[in-house]
């Protein structure tokens, strides 16, 4: 049995991209997709990514943890427990029982309608919204858009990906949301 330490946090963000697996012409022609499953199935990469999210957040003063489906869904969770708060998903449309509201946008090759439970949040709370990466921000802008409706301030977007060539990144700070990113991919 090996005792292999950790990366020290400079060479964190590194080594999580070496784990990204690029699948070209995925799910279309031309779409080099970004895929965080190798980083899921390593456990020392697993345990650094997340450590990376805590590490930001542990003295920040939010309340919850918003997630958006499906890659979201994967992380969020993960890090409100290790923060030891709430989560609250934010669904593709269809898949919460509750009355909801709902908010659609553009995707990079489609588009679609996201969707949270009303009463997923209070008024004034403060939530970091989480996602596997920004391509064409649409998603996180959705998701953005919802918990504002709700009263929630979002007092950050997290993501372990950038894809800073599609515009995202930079129309989701030009809305006013600070972003936090792990490493980014040019190129798409």
């Amino acid at each position: 049995m090996s005792n292999i330490a950790a990366p020290a946090s400079y060479e964190a963000a590194g080594f999580i991209r070496e784990r990204i697996r690029t699948v070209p012409d995925w799910p279309q022609a031309g779409v080099q997709f970004r895929d965080i499953t190798p980083v899921l199935q390593d456990r020392r990469a697993l345990r650094t990514l997340i450590d990376l999210f805590v590490h930001r957040y542990i003295d920040a003063q939010i309340d919850t943890i918003a997630g958006l489906d499906a890659r979201g869904f994967i992380i969020g969770p993960i890090l409100a427990y290790e923060l030891s708060l709430g989560f609250i998903p934010i669904r593709k449309k269809g898949k919460l029982p509750f009355r909801t509201l709902s908010q659609s946008y553009e995707l990079e090759y489609g588009s679609a309608t996201v969707e949270i439970h009303e009463d997923a949040c209070k008024p004034g709370e403060r939530v970091v919204l989480v996602d596997d990466l920004i391509a064409t921000g649409g998603t996180m802008m959705a998701g953005k858009q919802l918990l504002e409706r709700l009263g929630a301030v979002v007092v950050e977007g997290a993501a372990i990906i950038d894809l800073p060539e599609l515009g995202g990144s930079k129309r989701l700070r030009a809305a006013g949301l600070p972003l936090y990113t792990v490493c980014q991919f040019e190129g798409h």
